[in-house]
């Protein structure tokens, strides 16, 4: 209790009175400006409310594409995988081994491989598809960096979906899916009509999932561009780390509390939406 006492309730209560104040980390006492962190960073800032709808552009990208994408890839996977029969043991492990490795090395690793000399390059130009080489870096490149952000996410992401859908595909009845084919439906017919909604509670934990992954995570975003180009992939979450440690300009950890109080209610609000769908999918 002690400890969750002063890891927890302290820190929170603490993190949230500094949203209030102005401060830079050293002096001994804060300067108490109210809600000017807030108005600062909503809409009076001529420099960090800019900055922050920016970020929350993107942010918002990230929201929609990386859950959406990760249930497309991880369902029909999931439907292969459970009826493999031969070998099913090390194919799962292999596709599970992206989220055991994940981390700022593999981080390191999309940075080569996507570089302007790297193997997608290499392997396009190989193909005959110099076209769609990118001379500065997949990550260079301004209308690329998010998107190829949001497929690393996403190959992070696979694993954990997919090892959630094998499970509610195993707990499906096999007499639903025997009358469904005694009935004529195929193959697409029976996954799409039939298993698609009895693992819809799934599906939104799933979404659940990947919505707070991708609102609140920035270590990505931090080790493989840093916001960059241009800050074409700064988000939210990033913006804070920025204001928080990395900032130049007056201090802004008030900024930076604030902020994350901020990415705190769209959390909240997220999970009690999604916990709401939940409850009526049940």
């Amino acid at each position: 209790m002690v400890l969750f006492a002063v890891m927890g309730l302290y820190t929170i209560g603490y993190g949230f009175s500094l949203s209030f104040a102005e401060w830079n980390g050293f002096t001994p006492n804060w300067t108490w400006v109210g809600l000017d962190n807030y108005a600062d960073l909503l809409w009076r800032d001529p420099v960090h409310a800019p900055a922050v709808r920016e970020a929350a552009t993107n942010t918002l990208w990230v929201v929609i594409a990386v859950p959406v994408l990760t249930i497309a890839i991880s369902f029909p996977l999931a439907v292969l995988l459970n009826s493999v029969k031969r070998f099913s043991g090390v194919l799962r492990s292999v596709y599970f081994l992206p989220h055991v490795t994940a981390g700022v090395a593999v981080y390191f690793s999309w940075q080569y491989i996507l570089e302007p000399n790297g193997a997608i390059n290499t392997l396009l130009g190989a193909l005959g598809l110099g076209s769609l080489e990118q001379p500065q870096g997949w990550l260079g490149n301004p209308d690329t960096a998010l998107g190829t952000l949001v497929v690393v996410m996403v190959w992070s992401a696979v694993p954990v979906a997919v090892l959630l859908y094998l499970a509610a595909l195993q707990s499906v009845d096999p007499a639903v899916l025997e009358a469904a084919q005694i009935d004529g439906a195929g193959w697409w017919r029976t996954n799409s009509a039939v298993v698609w909604p009895l693992v819809r509670t799934t599906t939104l934990v799933v979404g659940l999932l990947e919505l707070r992954d991708a609102l609140q995570g920035f270590q990505v975003f931090l080790v493989m561009t840093n916001g960059g180009p241009g800050n074409h992939t700064n988000v939210l979450g990033l913006q804070t780390y920025t204001y928080a440690f990395q900032s130049e300009l007056r201090p802004t950890l008030g900024l930076a509390s604030a902020l994350g109080w901020l990415l705190f209610l769209a959390a909240l609000l997220i999970a009690l939406l999604s916990h709401r769908a939940t409850r009526k999918a049940a």
